[in-house]
């Protein structure tokens, strides 16, 4: 019996720390579950606030962006047109395809960027109906198309001041102007209200699929269309511009030559003329030749300066718009094998527009014209802006320069009317005519 007490004891004791192990390991399991379920919980926590915060940042940042592009598009282009209209040095032929062009790009910043931000900023949904979504994506088309054609007319512009200097004057008339500007602002209406208004831009069932959802407005086009149209808002005058600016690069550089030899004889001609004792007269006849040469030089140079800000106008569209029209071109003919996530839709879109906002800067950069007329135009709106406070300070100081004027004149008089008996007023003069000065 005593052995059968020590084997039950034994086989007791054993049970018991088998059991009190197997607990133990269970709360240990339960814990180490409890708590990897606790840091798991935290970590997607953490994960979904850091995302949210991420998703809000660049939602704000995005926001910021386009409201900056829409801004500087409109007061940009705005005072593009006032400081032609305000300076007539600006008043050219030249300037007036400039200001129509800033007109085009600030109806694209009021019309279709304020709709595309809206879009952007409620996740793709549309508030304004049916009927605006054709008139929204007409006139995205038209404005974009009429800004294109204008550099284009500017391009030809300046390929005829240049290449042919003497018959400009009668190829680029007032007549002529007012044409081409027509052409410019009738033509861009073909590929954009009246396909898009007829339904001929896009399938049947993208119109039926608009037709029951009218809270979506996107612009799916058919391929017809999609070739006709690039072809004629970008891809045609573009050739056309790159072709232009290179003729104009290489006759400037031809004439920049002649220009350099002309100069180069004419100089040794007054040499050889002044050793071989020639009249003074013929000698004067040429040196006046030789004088006409720097102004024929400073024109040339004023022409190729603007050649080449025109041609960084024209560069700076052809890299925001040629993502956009290559992106359109590929989609509308892949089809659905080409899908086109939301985020490059919007990139592609807003860096196009942000040529809008781009032109009035390369002018005020380019143009030391622009730039002055610039700075005149922002000066005066300041003043405007300061009211009576302004006025008041404006007319202090010309009331202290006209009373420092009169004294001055005053002083003059007094020491002119100074005779040799007036000897010791001289020094009184002279202090006088010291405080001026200071």
């Amino acid at each position: 019996m005593r052995e059968i007490d020590i084997v039950l004891k034994e086989n007791f004791t054993l049970d018991f720390r088998e059991l009190s192990t197997s607990m133990y390991l269970t709360d240990s399991y339960v814990n180490h579950s409890l708590e990897i379920n606790v840091t798991t919980n935290d970590l997607i926590y953490t994960n979904q606030f850091e995302d949210e915060a991420f998703f809000v940042f660049l939602v704000v940042l995005k926001c910021i962006i386009m409201l900056f592009i829409i801004t500087a598009a409109i007061f940009g282009n705005l005072l593009v047109i006032v400081s032609v209209m305000r300076h007539r040095k600006l008043r050219v032929i030249t300037n007036y395809f400039v200001v129509s062009l800033a007109l085009a790009d600030m109806l694209v910043a009021i019309w279709a960027m304020c709709f595309n931000f809206s879009v952007e900023i409620t996740n793709g949904e549309w508030l304004f109906g049916y009927f605006m979504c054709d008139v929204w994506n007409s006139l995205d088309v038209y404005f974009s198309s009429a800004s294109i054609l204008h550099l284009c007319c500017i391009s030809v512009d300046r390929y005829y001041a240049i290449v042919q200097p003497l018959d400009y004057p009668l190829i680029m008339t007032t007549g002529r102007l007012g044409v081409m500007l027509a052409v410019v602002w009738c033509s861009p209406a073909l590929v954009s209200f009246l396909p898009i208004f007829m339904g001929w831009y896009t399938t049947l069932e993208h119109l039926e699929f608009r037709r029951r959802h009218p809270k979506i407005c996107s612009f799916t086009v058919n391929k017809v269309y999609a070739v006709i149209s690039s072809s004629v808002s970008f891809w045609i005058p573009g050739v056309i511009m790159i072709f232009m600016y290179y003729r104009i690069y290489v006759e400037a550089d031809r004439q920049e030559r002649m220009l350099y030899r002309s100069k180069v004889a004419a100089l040794l001609l007054d040499k050889h003329l002044q050793i071989n004792g020639i009249s003074v007269g013929d000698v004067m006849r040429e040196r006046q030749s030789i004088q006409m040469q720097p102004m024929a030089s400073s024109k040339m140079k004023r022409e190729r300066k603007a050649a080449r800000t025109l041609g960084i106008i024209m560069s700076a569209f052809l890299a925001c718009w040629l993502p956009f029209f290559l992106w359109y071109i590929i989609t509308a003919l892949c089809g659905e094998a080409c899908p086109s996530p939301p985020p490059v839709v919007a990139a592609v879109f807003w860096v196009g527009y942000f040529n809008s906002a781009l032109n009035p800067l390369i002018y005020a950069y380019f143009n030391r014209d622009f730039r002055a007329a610039f700075r005149k135009t922002l000066d005066s709106c300041c003043r405007s802006m300061c009211g009576n406070i302004g006025r008041r300070y404006c007319a202090q100081m010309h009331r202290r320069e006209h009373h420092h004027s009169n004294t001055s004149d005053m002083h003059m008089n007094n020491c002119i009317k100074s005779t040799s008996a007036d000897v010791l007023r001289q020094p009184t003069c002279s202090r006088i005519e010291e405080a001026i000065r200071t």
